[in-house]
């Protein structure tokens, strides 16, 4: 079956599902993300992990009193515009749970729109579970008791990532390259403020912001980063524009390090091969070669489920999040929003990772993370347990350090007005 003749039964699926006929004891979740265009390998793959783990929790019982779990696609484009329109589709069909994760725009403008409308439309509230959007902003100034997100934010994981730099004194100039929009000018904004305060010997020598999902050709960059004279690149690039980046670094002889938020998405493997290894390096809640991996079970499923090679199981959060989410409609003996929500907040919960607290003061959760570097699998010459390949490649990530989960939070200034 062709890429393009599963994008467009996805893209149609996105049209029709909505307005089929349910069940009333089924609950179910709106998937808002880009199924087209630049992102829709991102978006189809984490439709794949969502309609996976729906299956999981129904074949375990399903939510609250049997209710099962259903996954409902929308085409957001990874325009703020766009999940708007696809959220009007969604009240309109009456579904109470909304889930969005690419696109930290996308993601505050969805926060607005659901307030606005739960303030106007008492007992028919909508709840955003929100597993990949990470704008330090959305768990601070527009905090919402409507609104739990379940990756740490960028913040959390830039902390992770400078502290590791720390007693690198190879590293004396740091060139920051990131997408032009709110998550990618935090990224740069924390990096800044986090190298000054713990390395301010470290020089930044450059700091660019490219247009979202728009550069196909990243070559001037990289030649600015090479005339730099840099030793590291900090990057919070996702998508293609973190695989057309690290390839034009490979095509273009730099052999920087690169810290990354999301070096193991997809694409990125498959372009770099040898080039990456020992230089692509990232800061996750998940790989595959974690150890002990209590999640490998449902990652071997995955590729089962889903065999084309591009696509692993990777969002560990996704599981993390349904998981609780069913929990949550035990605790409140409802799947009523407002009181899921209220079950979720504050929530102790014991991941595949270790123990995770779904933040009561701001509804962001505090897990564990690992920082992670690209070697050759074991089996072609790599370290033992680097036991896995990404996307069917040679290569896999190795751990560096775990950091508890304690040791992950952050303060915020959310200040949560509650129902």
């Amino acid at each position: 079956m062709s890429t393009r003749f599963v994008r467009a039964a996805l893209l149609a699926a996105t049209c029709v599902l909505p307005f089929t006929a349910h069940s009333a004891d089924t609950v179910r979740i709106a998937y808002i993300d880009p199924l087209s265009g630049a992102f829709a390998n991102v978006g189809e793959s984490g439709l794949h992990h969502f309609q996976l783990m729906a299956e999981e929790i129904n074949a375990h019982g399903g939510l609250y009193q049997g209710s099962k779990l259903e996954i409902v696609p929308f085409d957001d484009k990874t325009s703020p515009q766009e999940a708007l329109n696809q959220l009007k589709r969604v009240i309109d069909a009456g579904i109470r749970y909304i889930s969005q994760g690419n696109g930290s725009s996308v993601a505050a403008a969805l926060v607005d729109a659901v307030n606005r409308y739960n303030e106007r439309n008492p007992g028919k509230e909508i709840v955003y579970l929100n597993y990949a959007a990470v704008d330090p902003v959305l768990t601070n100034e527009k905090c919402s008791f409507w609104h739990f997100r379940f990756d740490a934010n960028s913040d959390m994981k830039m902390e992770a990532l400078t502290n590791w730099m720390l007693p690198n004194k190879n590293i004396k100039k740091v060139y920051l390259i990131n997408q032009d929009y709110s998550f990618g000018q935090s990224v740069a904004k924390m990096a800044r403020e986090l190298l000054a305060k713990k390395r301010p010997d470290v020089q930044i020598v450059g700091d660019d912001l490219h247009p979202l999902g728009q550069v196909k050709d990243f070559a001037p960059y990289v030649a600015k980063i090479k005339q730099s004279g840099a030793d590291a690149v900090i990057t919070g690039n996702w998508g293609n524009d973190i695989t057309l980046l690290i390839k034009a670094a490979k095509d273009g002889g730099l052999t920087a390090p690169f810290f990354t938020y999301y070096g193991g998405g997809l694409g990125v493997m498959p372009a770099l091969g040898d080039a990456a290894v020992g230089r692509v390096k990232q800061v996750t809640e998940y790989h595959t070669n974690i150890q002990p991996n209590k999640s490998l079970a449902f990652a071997e499923e995955y590729w089962k489920k889903f065999p084309a090679k591009g696509d692993d199981f990777y969002y560990l959060r996704v599981r993390t999040m349904l998981q609780m989410f069913a929990e949550a409609t035990k605790k409140a003996k409802s799947v009523e929003p407002k009181a899921v929500a209220y079950a979720l907040e504050g929530m102790n919960f014991a991941s595949d990772t270790g123990g995770v607290v779904m933040r009561k003061d701001d509804h962001q959760l505090v897990q564990p993370l690992y920082l992670s570097t690209i070697y050759r699998v074991a089996a072609k010459g790599g370290p033992a347990e680097v036991k896995y390949g990404v996307e069917g490649t040679d290569y896999g990530f190795k751990t560096d350090a775990r950091i508890e989960a304690k040791d992950t939070a952050l303060p915020t200034t959310c200040k949560m007005a509650r129902p």
